[in-house]
């Protein structure tokens, strides 16, 4: 029901910075929080950041001070600002929202974005 692509994942020098964008689309749908993931090689996927309709955010400890989740509510978009890059963030990204459908929460999910930070 509801489609979202990522997009502004590379390659990148530590220390560097990127910006990943997530647009959501695919009719009618209300998107209560929308969210990063990461999956690096070996790893669980994990919750990088994420972001409610009130603006309030969470960050995974390790990116604290580094990254930053923002998003536009009209256009349905998100985007995380990612600074101070180290190789540990090397991972597959990707965006989340959480839809709220007869009464329910349900999880959908982008393809992802490749991020690569070399040292």
């Amino acid at each position: 029901q509801v489609q979202l692509v990522e997009s502004g994942g590379g390659l990148v020098q530590a220390g560097g910075s990127l910006r990943l964008s997530c647009a959501a689309s695919g009719g009618v749908f209300d998107i209560r929080s929308m969210g990063w993931y990461r999956q690096a090689p070996g790893k669980q996927r994990e919750l990088v950041a994420r972001i409610f309709n009130d603006g309030s955010t969470n960050y995974e400890d390790s990116v604290k001070g580094r990254f930053t989740v923002s998003r536009d509510n009209a256009k349905n978009t998100m985007s995380l600002h990612m600074n101070s890059l180290k190789p540990e963030d090397t991972a597959v990204y990707y965006c989340n929202a959480v839809i709220l459908r007869q009464m329910n929460l349900y999880p959908s999910w982008g393809q992802g974005t490749q991020v690569t930070v070399s040292s």
